[in-house]
């Protein structure tokens, strides 16, 4: 198949016009070495075709699983040519698709289209966390959403909080980026994120707030605080402030009036897609191959 940078979406729908030639490519990106039982691992099995999707059970433990088991299109009722056409237009289109776009493009009501597109960014969120910063690596904390009236505004305003990662290469270019909304500012939480997202040995640059002072005592990474004055210095933050600032206007822009609750889904889907921006000719790929990598999750426990 072309890679799918180099067709249009013309093209794409008569390639994937029919559920048979969807079904064959994700079967191919879930077992792309043949079969793999979930429980066992065993490489053989029995095709029942009693359904929609062919059942396969497992010679050696009888183990029965479907294509779909075990990813975000289980127990789905939507076609599979409409769950391909939505992950092409999410995977190629950096400005972000609403639910009420994706429900008039592809004809299906907006719960539906909302709940694919949270399903996806499931996908892209857990793929993410298979990643760390390395190297060079600014860190800030930002503010999410619209201030209350007349209330504060930075450190201690009653916005969202979110803590920003980023690694830039040796000329000091960005390269991957990590968000995760926090519930406050102290060291522990530092820490914690740090620990978890940037690799031993790195170089983490951050302004001198207090709270990041935790990091100088931690002996796994080389801190270097400085004060926040652009007039001053720049390029001291300058990319992670540029990045933090596109996030903003992606999330405003395309999602109007959105709360906390879902926030962390959003800022999961740009990073995902600002960290792929290199990989042109294999985002619809690399999306599908997240997408049957990870368990799905159901409307109620999205609006519970």
């Amino acid at each position: 198949m072309a890679k799918q940078n180099s067709i249009n979406l013309m093209q794409f729908q008569t390639i994937f016009s029919s559920e048979e030639a969807c079904y064959n490519h994700l079967y191919q990106m879930k077992w792309s070495d043949g079969f793999k039982c979930p429980r066992c691992g065993h490489s053989q099995a029995y095709k029942i075709k009693t359904r929609k999707f062919p059942l396969y059970e497992c010679v050696d433990c009888k183990h029965q699983t479907t294509v779909t088991a075990g990813t975000i299109f289980e127990k789905t009722r939507t076609d599979l040519r409409i769950w391909f056409l939505a992950i092409f237009l999410v995977a190629h289109d950096k400005r972000g698709n609403s639910a009420t776009f994706l429900s008039n493009q592809l004809g299906i009501c907006y719960q539906t289209a909302w709940t694919m597109l949270h399903k996806i960014r499931k996908a892209m969120g857990e793929r993410d966390t298979n990643y760390t910063l390395a190297g060079i690596v600014e860190l800030d904390d930002a503010y999410f959403g619209s201030p209350t009236k007349g209330g504060k505004r930075g450190r201690g305003t009653e916005q969202t909080q979110v803590l920003v990662g980023l690694s830039l290469n040796s000329i000091g270019q960005p390269l991957y980026v990590k968000m995760e909304i926090i519930p406050d500012l102290r060291g522990t939480t530092i820490s914690d994120f740090a620990q978890r997202t940037i690799e031993e040995g790195s170089v983490i640059s951050s302004d001198k707030y207090r709270s990041y002072n935790v990091l100088a005592a931690d002996p796994k990474y080389e801190h270097k605080p400085k004060i926040f004055n652009p007039k001053e210095d720049s390029e001291h933050l300058k990319w992670l402030h540029t990045i933090i600032s596109n996030a903003k206007a992606f999330v405003a822009g395309t999602y109007h009036g959105l709360g906390t609750k879902h926030l962390q889904a959003y800022l999961n889907e740009f990073c995902y897609r600002f960290n792929r921006r290199m990989f042109k000719g294999e985002l619809f790929n690399r999306l599908v191959k997240a997408c049957v990598s990870v368990s799905t999750i159901t409307y109620p426990e999205l609006v519970g």
